[in-house]
């Protein structure tokens, strides 16, 4: 899902209301919603990638507790490495494997070599690279006591899910956003026109300003061979 799609125009009136509205009397209820809300709108997308996210976000919430109860710094730093090189496995995984794989068989053949292209095919999930990073910056804080793990995996996986952020950015401190899921919220009526005042805005730089210069600068780079170095400028800002 994509926020310039009615089926965001359908989800986000119905979650606003559902959140501010019905969920409003308990804190765990409403990060509760806020994580199936945002695991529905992921999902959307391509429910198969649901598990990468639940396993990454397990493994990060695992991680953190581990580092904070180990008594020793070996310790900490074995589960530090650990859930990084996992993590940051995964995001190489599914960015680069096909990449490396043609740009080596390219490599062979130019020495006249032929080279069995062994690629997958691999479906790059979306915003992997937002949670991935959402969560290291969770571990990391905790390892260098910037902040103490969450014992609730709902506050925390609500945190690393959180549509807003989840396929577009940016990327949050855990010390900096984790903290508002601890954090009783009541309805103000001026910061709601004021939200949407800020979304209408940006769908409108989205959608009016930034697609339709897309579209110019998708014909100049499709045919970059065949413009003056001029044009190309003119594409590039």
């Amino acid at each position: 899902m994509i926020f310039n799609s009615i089926n965001f125009l359908l989800f986000f009136p119905v979650f606003f209301l559902l959140y501010w509205f019905v969920f409003n009397k308990s804190l765990i209820l409403q990060n509760l919603f806020i994580l199936i809300a945002s695991y529905f709108f992921y999902g959307f997308w391509d429910y198969r990638f649901l598990a990468l996210l639940l396993f990454s976000t397990s493994l990060d919430f695992f991680a953190g507790q581990k580092i904070y109860s180990s008594t020793s710094k070996y310790k900490k730093k074995y589960w530090l490495i650990l859930c990084v090189g996992i993590n940051l496995g995964l995001l190489f995984f599914f960015k680069y494997y096909n990449f490396f794989v043609d740009s080596f068989a390219e490599m062979v053949g130019s020495f006249g070599l032929n080279a069995n292209r062994n690629t997958l095919n691999i479906i790059l999930p979306v915003g992997i690279s937002f949670y991935t990073f959402h969560g290291l910056s969770y571990v990391f804080d905790i390892y260098n006591n910037k902040l103490k793990p969450t014992r609730s995996f709902i506050d925390y996986a609500a945190f690393v899910s959180f549509f807003p952020l989840l396929v577009a950015g940016p990327i949050e401190r855990a010390g900096h956003l984790l903290q508002e899921f601890f954090r009783k919220r009541i309805f103000s009526y001026q910061l709601a026109i004021l939200g949407m005042r800020q979304i209408l805005w940006g769908l409108f730089k989205k959608v009016v300003i930034a697609d339709n210069c897309g579209i110019e600068v998708d014909s100049i780079f499709a045919s970059y061979s065949s413009f003056p170095s001029t044009v190309l400028i003119y594409g590039s800002i």
